[in-house]
């Protein structure tokens, strides 16, 4: 089962610096990520999409099914309302919105599609542990967001 996270932060370059930890968690095969896109926002509110490049050789077609996806989500963003394939997804136009107020200038968001559950969760999030940001979506269970939420707003050993 996929998971899609949002994490926002105030800063540019903190979903860069997500995006780069996710990338060195996954080659310790404590994830299964199929897209990982950082979404920054300049001075101008122009909106640059960083994106992980292919991480894995699986499928070519799965990864640029993420990146469709956050372009499909930043477009609706920007016009403020949800299309019925959003939807369909669970992204519907109260995330829209939130995504909206949080995508201000000189700020950043870090978009990740999960294939699967992570093999050893507790790993995977010590590993995040003081990352901080804000999670605005997820299709996590509560308590797997809670847990995500805590580790990422720890303070690091």
């Amino acid at each position: 089962m996929s998971t899609l996270v949002v994490i926002a932060y105030n800063e540019l370059h903190k979903a860069e610096e997500l995006r780069v930890e996710l990338q060195r968690i996954q080659s310790k095969y404590l994830l299964d990520l199929a897209e990982v896109v950082g979404a920054v926002i300049d001075e101008q509110g122009k909106i640059k999409l960083h994106h992980a490049g292919d991480l894995t050789n699986r499928s070519a077609v799965y990864g640029g099914c993420g990146s469709t996806l956050t372009n499909l989500i930043l477009m609706n963003a920007a016009a403020g309302s949800t299309t019925g394939a959003l939807a369909n997804l669970g992204i519907d136009d109260h995330f829209m919105k939130q995504l909206t107020a949080t995508l201000v200038p000189s700020s950043s968001a870090l978009f990740v599609l999960t294939r699967s559950p992570s093999p050893d969760k507790d790993q995977m999030l010590e590993e995040v542990k003081g990352q901080g940001g804000k999670i605005i979506m997820t299709s996590l269970s509560a308590e797997d967001h809670a847990r995500l939420e805590a580790a990422l707003n720890a303070a690091k050993p």
